[in-house]
């Protein structure tokens, strides 16, 4: 079992960056893959990023590569998704989720979910 708290979402202006955390309870965290996603108003939930147990393998969505990079400390058990040159488009409630296997891009390929946090991109 894992349980899964995102924080550091906010309201910022476009260009801005922004860093978000998932912290996880458990002592079998290192052996998850984990993933970001995020949901925007009226739409359906989309991958984001994924990166594997070691933090060697990592896959971003095209609509965010070279602008978030994920990353995870096993020691701190904590998954963060660093954001930068934020657009519009990128408004969402974000969320992080723990897979068992890296290769999974779907949100019902993943086990456990965290509650999400809302990131807001003003123009």
């Amino acid at each position: 079992q894992v349980q899964l708290v995102e924080s550091g979402g906010g309201l910022v202006q476009v260009g801005s960056s922004l860093r978000l955390s998932c912290a996880a309870s458990g002592r079998t965290f290192s052996s998850y893959s984990m993933g970001w996603f995020r949901q925007a108003p009226g739409k359906e939930r989309e991958f984001v990023a994924r990166i594997n147990w070691g933090g060697s393998r990592r896959n971003y969505a095209d609509s965010v590569k070279g602008r978030f990079t994920i990353s995870r400390d096993n020691a701190k058990n904590t998954v963060y998704l660093q954001m930068s040159s934020l657009k519009p488009e990128d408004t969402a409630v974000y969320y992080c989720a723990a897979s068992t296997d890296y290769y999974r891009d779907q949100p019902s390929q993943y086990d456990y979910w965290g509650q999400g946090t809302q990131v807001t991109v003003s123009s």
